[in-house]
């Protein structure tokens, strides 16, 4: 069935993530939450997934690639085990068949890369470099970068506050932990929580006891 879930992305989007129900996948074990989706099983899609202790996914290839962040657990597949923390980039045309021994969730973003990308990146929580603001005291880490978008962590600490800020090409922030406070009533992205934005000029971010978000910027 086709799933139209968000898929203009012309259209700022707000999910809270940590609250949806899991949906069954197409193999016994893996379940997952949809935050954006266009298209039936083959889809650009945005979602948290989830491993039960031993489940696996049958070997398929990803024609326009795949990103996705462990947020719990241990991911593998034949090319290695990824604990929690680990930033992982398969680009258009690789394949794999992945599976979980103990169980595991991860962020994962499908179908959203240029068919010429072909940056492949693994990037571990030990392998991080973390430089920091001095003035706001918010920590990033680069976990990759194109001509025209880049990928990053951000670790805001209590009271912390990321500006209001121009950014073409738009935004999209994930909430691994913490909550932020965006403008308005009732704005306040909880951990799981997604927002994503084409607009020019993104609003800010303010965290009471502390955060830590991923953050795609010029992409869309």
């Amino acid at each position: 069935m086709d799933t139209q879930l968000h898929a203009d992305r012309r259209q700022t989007a707000l999910v809270h993530g940590g609250s949806l129900d899991w949906m069954p996948s197409p193999e016994r074990g893996v379940e997952r939450r949809l935050l954006e989706r266009a298209g039936a099983e083959v889809a650009l899609a945005t979602s948290i997934v989830r491993y039960a202790p031993g489940a696996s996914f049958a070997r398929h290839t990803h024609a326009l690639g795949e990103e996705f962040l462990v947020l719990e657990g241990t991911f593998s597949d034949e090319s290695g085990d990824f604990p929690a923390g680990t930033y992982v980039r398969n680009p258009p045309g690789s394949s794999h068949a992945p599976f979980s021994r103990a169980g595991c969730v991860i962020f994962v973003k499908l179908r959203q890369m240029r068919s010429d990308d072909s940056a492949v990146v693994r990037v571990r929580d030990a392998d991080r470099d973390w430089r920091i603001d001095a003035r706001s005291g918010v920590e990033r880490a680069l976990l990759h970068a194109g001509a025209a978008f880049r990928v990053e962590l951000l670790r805001m600490p209590p009271g912390a506050v990321v500006p209001s800020r121009r950014v073409p090409g738009g935004e999209e922030i994930f909430l691994i932990t913490g909550a932020v406070e965006l403008p308005g009533r009732r704005r306040t992205l909880q951990s799981w929580g997604w927002r994503r934005s084409a607009a020019q000029r993104q609003p800010a971010l303010t965290s009471a006891g502390g955060a830590l978000l991923w953050r795609k910027q010029g992409h869309l």
